[in-house]
């Protein structure tokens, strides 16, 4: 039987927007613009079933409109060998919008649509004996209506013997919410991943280390991504870190994502902390080379 990799998360259509000369609010605005799939938990699937291979099956699921942004998602996440598991329901799927500046850095516009309409019985059948690893994505925790789905769907997981994985996602959200209230639904995973302005909020730490001691309190494993100053991760008390890759950085859309779907490849085939490490930088650098979450 193949063993099957899980990600839940939001089915989104990614418009990202990258101004070629200044802002000309009454009239046209030369830009890059790139239209396709996105989505924090369907671009982590993709950057794990290219770094996995086909030594596991990856299936991504969430909650879709029946309309062209859906069918644009799951063409690509099919072309992209994970399998597209979408429960469609009236209304519109997910949009965010993404203006990226000089720096690459971006600001997101997010209309969520029906994602926030997902429920425990759209993914039912997926918890089964083949089920090695499940991920949620972050989003689902900060969204108020499917928070109380994540002990659900860690306790069927862990009921299966799979292992469990969980990151942060954003940190406005994360605020917004409460950071008790997303530990509360997430303390049941068996890794957790965040951003260093995540792990800080989420752990209420001015410092990594601080964080990391917070964090691993609960989780055995958390990873903190770092962007240019690499990543560090603590496992049962002992702390691992990497550096960066360097290169041009044109937009860093999904680079995180890509970064926490590499890694969490190489784990689950086996590799050390230190060697998934270095994938997942290397993987998060090939990202940003490039306008929009495929690099």
């Amino acid at each position: 039987m193949t063993r099957r990799v899980l990600v839940i998360g939001d089915v989104m259509l990614d418009v990202v927007v990258r101004p070629v000369a200044p802002f000309a609010p009454t009239s046209d605005t030369p830009a890059r613009v790139r239209v396709g799939r996105g989505g924090s938990g369907a671009n982590l699937a993709v950057a794990l079933r290219a770094a996995i291979g086909d030594s596991f099956e990856v299936t991504f699921a969430g909650s879709a409109g029946n309309d062209a942004a859906a069918h644009i998602v799951a063409a690509d996440l099919e072309e992209c060998g994970v399998h597209a598991h979408l429960a469609t329901t009236d209304g519109v799927t997910g949009v965010v919008v993404s203006l990226v500046g000089d720096e690459g850095e971006r600001a997101m516009m997010t209309e969520r649509g029906v994602n926030a309409e997902l429920q425990y019985g759209h993914v039912a059948d997926l918890f089964d004996t083949s089920l090695a690893h499940l991920h949620v994505s972050g989003y689902t925790v900060l969204d108020d209506h499917s928070r109380s789905l994540v002990p659900r769907f860690i306790e069927a997981a862990s009921a299966l013997g799979a292992m469990t994985s969980i990151d942060v996602c954003s940190v406005g959200p994360l605020t917004s919410v409460g950071p008790e209230n997303f530990m509360a639904a997430a303390t049941g995973a068996t890794m957790l991943f965040a951003n260093e302005e995540e792990a800080l909020v989420l752990s209420s730490e001015n410092g990594v280390e601080g964080a990391l001691d917070a964090l691993a309190s609960r989780w055995r494993e958390v990873v903190i991504t770092r962007g240019p100053k690499g990543a560090v991760v603590r496992r049962d008390a002992e702390t691992f870190s990497a550096s960066a890759s360097v290169g041009d950085i044109v937009d860093t859309t999904g680079a995180g994502d890509s970064a926490t779907g590499t890694y969490l490849a190489h784990r689950l085939l086996g590799a050390d902390i230190e060697t998934a490490l270095h994938y997942a930088m290397a993987a998060a650098a090939r990202v940003v080379q490039g306008l929009g979450s495929r690099g």
